[in-house]
């Protein structure tokens, strides 16, 4: 007579693979019971990784790289991400990027705020910049991002981002744990944690410009960069949260572009359209 099995047991056959879609349904459920405490990734425990620790780590799957046409004759545009959400906890049996959606449950029994965890902000800012026409036309030089946390990292303007927020979150974990992430099939790093301030990485001669509705200063965003100098390398810093002002030292004027609050992609792609005018990019 055959033993039947027990309720809850399934048969495993010789050979049988689970995709991640039947492993994330296993998870989610192991999530509503499990409160393991947080890990996070800061700012000093960054940098206090060496290059040569960096190195020695395992080269990950890495990610595309779009064409690159980018020139450094001419003057070009810097994108700094303010206050991103992006932090790493283990939820579960996994570590996961934080946010509002999913883990709502978990992130009140810690006693915090489901509204702060919007990673879904820095990803569509991301691809604002990323896919606009001054990217692709080469007059994008880099995009720094610094989370809430403090951590900094540097996305390459050839990039290609992920089209799903899923795959995103997978690969903002990676580098959050692996400190850099390297283009398929090659050892170039796209992104990467780089050391704080995020000053020593600008341009001397660029014009810093920060973004907040909450700005005295209402301007016409294709007048205002007319105005600016045509040998002058642009820095754009955005916040990149749900709520809030970032307050940055090294800010040279401090302008709003609406008389009403923007998303951070729509104030990307007001900027992005101004300089593109500007400099004829089509």
């Amino acid at each position: 007579m055959v033993r039947p099995y027990g309720k809850g047991h399934k048969r495993k056959k010789k050979g049988e693979r689970y995709d991640k879609e039947e492993d994330e349904v296993e998870d989610k459920q192991v999530e509503e019971e499990n409160t393991d405490d947080e890990t996070e990734i800061s700012a000093q425990d960054a940098e206090e990784k060496t290059e040569e620790e960096r190195e020695e780590l395992p080269e990950l799957e890495g990610i595309p790289v779009g064409p690159s046409t980018q020139t450094a004759k001419k003057p070009g545009v810097i994108f700094v991400l303010e206050k991103a959400s992006l932090e790493v906890a283990k939820v579960g049996k996994n570590y996961q990027i934080l946010n509002s959606e999913e883990h709502a449950n978990f992130l009140r029994r810690n006693n915090k705020n489901p509204a702060d965890y919007r990673p879904d902000i820095i990803y569509q800012a991301l691809l604002s910049i990323l896919d606009s026409p001054l990217n692709k036309a080469g007059c994008l030089r880099a995009v720094y991002v610094k989370t809430d946390k403090g951590v900094l990292f540097e996305v390459k303007p050839y990039v290609r981002i992920p089209r799903t927020y899923k795959r995103f979150a997978g690969i903002m974990l990676q580098l959050l744990q692996k400190l850099s992430i390297a283009a398929v099939g090659k050892r170039e790093k796209l992104l990467r944690v780089i050391k704080n301030p995020v000053t020593q990485h600008l341009p001397l001669n660029s014009r810093k410009i920060g973004f907040s509705h909450s700005s005295d200063k209402l301007v016409e965003m294709e007048k205002y960069v007319a105005g600016v100098g045509g040998d002058t390398d642009l820095v754009f810093v955005v916040g990149a949260m749900s709520h809030g002002k970032i307050e940055c030292d090294y800010i040279d004027d401090f302008i709003s572009v609406s008389e009403y609050p923007l998303s951070a992609a729509w104030c990307i792609a007001r900027i992005c359209e101004a300089v593109s005018k500007k400099w004829r990019v089509l």
